[in-house]
């Protein structure tokens, strides 16, 4: 870009074309009795650049006009300023997550079906929810012990690469459902996350975590780990961490003389903890019994946790009058040398 700071200035230039114009039109009259001697000398070089000291010094005036008018050269950065939602996704992988669940006209497995459900939620081109670009998700996965998939990161297409990696527990020992202990270590990532963004990211000095959540997704009760859901939702109240608690499995309705009461059908189904967690900490808990259940809990968590991106345009400049202004000095230096010199007159 390129702007004059003062470009009021160069109104100075009409002025000067006009006294310019009328120089070079002005004629020097003598009366002589014959001019057919004077006609016949031949013309020299001299003669014919006469002029140029005037010209030399109308170019000096000129570019000293435009070094005043302050030419500057520019460039427009846009900056965008994000705040974002911190987001630990913690899903089960225990052997109950294994059972079939109608999805897309799919029979799939729970796992498989949330994991579906992940995608859509986070990338706009897989579902209808428009993706988290602004956001910083990261992965957690337990069944007997808590593991950490993927750390949190503003490159959603690493995460989707990542999620393929989990997979039911095949080891029998290694099978149990320790919520406790995967909300505790989601917790932790979260509470760090300022730090691990200034770490590896170069865009961090232009993002601001706006809030920091955990979407707790399992169908089962907390049966292993150090931690109960109790403990690791302290936690996460102490440190200002909201629990969005999702129980995945079927239900069941009977109808009694208080009405008509819903209760898993899965035996051992907690979701008292949950919903506990869920409200000690400012979260929200649901049961989803189904893929629609499912979509519809992620649809509502994107309702309620919005990011917000602000777009900042500002331009640098530096000054460009110096060659403007060198110029003009060369310009009169080269004139004042020719009318001492070769194209001196007299007067």
């Amino acid at each position: 870009m390129f702007r004059f700071e003062s470009p009021w200035m160069l109104l100075l230039l009409l002025p000067l074309a006009a006294l310019v114009a009328w120089r070079f039109r002005e004629r020097v009259r003598l009366r002589f009795s014959s001019t057919a001697t004077a006609a016949a000398i031949p013309a020299t070089w001299r003669s014919r650049l006469g002029r140029l000291p005037l010209l030399l010094r109308t170019l000096a005036l000129a570019a000293l006009i435009v070094a005043l008018a302050r030419p500057q050269h520019g460039t427009e950065r846009v900056r965008d300023v994000s705040q974002g939602i911190a987001i630990a996704m913690v899903v089960d992988r225990s052997s109950s997550m294994g059972e079939r669940i109608r999805y897309a006209g799919r029979n799939l497995t729970r796992l498989e079906a949330v994991k579906q459900v992940f995608k859509d939620f986070i990338d706009p081109n897989e579902g209808t929810m428009g993706g988290r670009p602004n956001d910083l998700i990261g992965m957690t996965a337990f069944a007997q012990y808590a593991d950490s998939v993927c750390p949190l990161t503003l490159s959603h297409a690493t995460l989707v690469q990542l999620l393929d990696s989990v997979q039911l527990v095949v080891d029998r020992r290694e099978d149990g459902t320790a919520i406790g202990d995967a909300v505790a270590l989601a917790a932790a990532r979260l509470q760090r996350a300022e730090e691990s963004l200034e770490r590896v990211d170069e865009a961090a000095q232009d993002y601001e975590i706006k809030s920091k959540i955990i979407i707790l997704l399992t169908d089962g009760e907390n049966n292993a780990g150090d931690r109960s859901v109790r403990d690791a939702g302290e936690l996460c109240k102490q440190w200002g961490i909201k629990v969005y608690a999702v129980g995945v499995g079927d239900d069941r309705s009977v109808n009694t003389r208080f009405g008509r009461l819903t209760a898993p059908l899965r035996p051992g189904f907690d979701d008292r903890a949950l919903r506990a967690v869920a409200e000690l900490t400012g979260g929200k808990y649901w049961l989803a019994t189904d893929s629609d259940a499912l979509q519809a809990v992620h649809a509502e968590i994107n309702d309620l946790e919005k990011s917000e991106i602000e777009t900042v345009r500002y331009s640098e400049y530096r000054e460009a009058f110096v060659p403007w202004a060198l110029a003009a000095l060369v310009l009169l230096s080269i004139e004042a040398l020719l009318r001492q010199t070769w194209l001196r007159t007299n007067p």
